[in-house]
């Protein structure tokens, strides 16, 4: 792979998910080579972009052959990381946190879900897809006890803040934010937003000029 201390842009790395994604369907069918066209098709992006993008990182593929599947599928998932199976925890286990702590994709990603903390009486102690529910106050015995270094926050926006600084207390390296707040994290911290309504509203943008007045 190429120098490490080239600058990649936001829009290269979050290409990168959607090859990796696209590359497993591919060898899940069966094919052992796909072609930058072949992928781009799949993904809606320029073969010349594909091939820009994967430049940034090393050269993958063999001009008038393509790519090898398996082996892009391996580069790409060492240049993400998945390979070093970051345990994670989710803090918040309403509706949206117990959907995500059963999400099953997680595990074949690279992540492991290690804990999931909670302040309902009612569910703490219990277990979601067989990893436990522990009180807030536990975070920072279970947090480097397990050695989590992923955060995910799922509480009302009220309490984001707070989940986060204790997070980061704990020795949280890393926070996807669910809540629809923005957070205040260190440099060193590496926080990634979720906000749910930002994507309706967009929908709702568009849809609002191809369908005007009360068609529906």
């Amino acid at each position: 792979m190429k120098d490490q201390h080239i600058v990649i842009s936001k829009a290269t790395i979050d290409r990168l998910p959607l090859y990796f994604r696209t590359l497993r369907n591919v060898q899940e069918e069966g094919l052992e080579i796909i072609s930058s066209e072949e992928l781009g098709r799949r993904i809606g992006i320029t073969p010349e972009q594909i091939r820009k993008d994967l430049s940034l990182f090393g050269e993958f593929g063999k001009k008038g052959v393509g790519y090898y599947v398996r082996d892009l599928i391996r580069n790409i998932g060492e240049i993400l990381g998945l390979h070093r199976n970051w345990n994670i925890a989710i803090v918040g286990v309403g509706h949206l946190g117990w959907a995500l702590a059963n999400y099953q994709n997680f595990s074949s990603l690279g992540f492991n879900l290690a804990a999931t903390f909670d302040v309902d009486p009612g569910i703490v102690g219990a277990r979601v897809n067989d990893v436990p529910i522990y009180h807030l106050d536990e975070m920072e015995r279970v947090i480097p006890e397990k050695h989590i270094v992923i955060g995910v926050i799922t509480v009302p926006a009220e309490f984001a803040q707070q989940v986060a600084n204790r997070l980061i207390k704990a020795g949280i390296r890393g926070i996807w934010n669910f809540a629809p707040i923005k957070l205040n994290v260190p440099d060193d911290v590496k926080l990634v937003n979720e906000d749910l309504s930002i994507g309706l509203s967009s929908i709702s943008y568009y849809l609002s000029r191809q369908l005007p007045g009360d068609k529906y």
